[in-house]
């Protein structure tokens, strides 16, 4: 279970700090680097087991995904205070709020991290040469990472223009889905899914990584509570009524235009 320490020690670090620096927020920087940190070691660790090119290709996958999501939160996050989902979260708190936190944020995140790397920690003990199935897998990972680095530049770019301040983000790919960020996170892992589909014992083992992925980011802390928050904005219901929750599709026709309010 060295892969498991691994991530209890980089949320333990990021807990550490956050607590030093009173701003809990930081643990989404760690997110990433956390599933980072554990595709490296998983790398180290099968030398001389799992086919190269196979342990390679995850481990760059994971490694480019997780680095390019930390560097975006962080860049996002910079001179901002506490996300208001923890600070709801830690006024819930029964006891020390701090201990708390420990407990529902971080140790949770380990568990999720090493739960959701299965399919890196699967591949790379794979003996198995790459094939079609793996070309199908880098491609989803490709067009999952694509819609992510896209959804998040096309925002940052809209919030940027002091012209946009109280609208709603409804261009680009965001015309198209309300989150192409947490549909393209999604891809990445259903892509690393396929890289581990060595067997079908590696299979069964390895679906409850994009699964669980998948409805962290649509029924749990991912979509859910961020359209709760944004639900109060003028012209959020427009734009939601016309655009699709999760997969992409054609804007709906018929629809207002989104008034001021993001």
């Amino acid at each position: 279970m060295i892969t498991a320490a691994v991530a209890a020690g980089v949320l333990l670090a990021t807990f550490a700090i956050a607590v030093r620096r009173g701003l809990h927020r930081i643990v989404d920087i760690a997110w990433g680097i956390a599933f980072s940190t554990v595709a490296a070691v998983t790398y180290l660790l099968s030398a001389g087991e799992g086919d190269d090119a196979r342990r390679l290709l995850v481990a760059v996958a994971t490694i480019v995904w997780g680095l390019r999501l930390s560097a975006h939160i962080a860049r996002r996050s910079r001179g901002h205070g506490e996300d208001p989902r923890y600070t709801e979260l830690l006024g819930k708190a029964r006891g020390h709020r701090t201990w708390y936190a420990l407990r529902t944020v971080y140790l949770l995140q380990a568990a999720l991290v090493w739960l959701i790397s299965l399919p890196v920690q699967t591949a790379s003990y794979s003996t198995a040469p790459l094939g079609w199935l793996d070309a199908a897998g880098l491609t989803v990972w490709a067009v999952g990472i694509g819609f992510e680095a896209v959804g998040d530049h096309q925002l940052a770019r809209f919030k940027a223009d002091p012209a946009n301040r109280g609208r709603v983000m409804d261009r680009g790919l965001w015309a198209w889905t309300r989150h192409p960020n947490y549909f393209g996170d999604s891809l990445v892992w259903w892509g690393l899914f396929l890289l581990a589909c060595t067997s079908w014992q590696a299979a069964l083992v390895s679906v409850v990584s994009p699964v669980v992925m998948t409805l962290l980011l649509t029924v749990g802390s991912g979509k859910r509570l961020l359209e709760r928050h944004m639900a109060h904005r003028p012209g959020y219901d427009e734009y939601a009524a016309r655009t699709s929750g999760f997969l992409p599709l054609p804007p709906r026709r018929g629809r207002t235009h989104a008034k001021p309010g993001r």
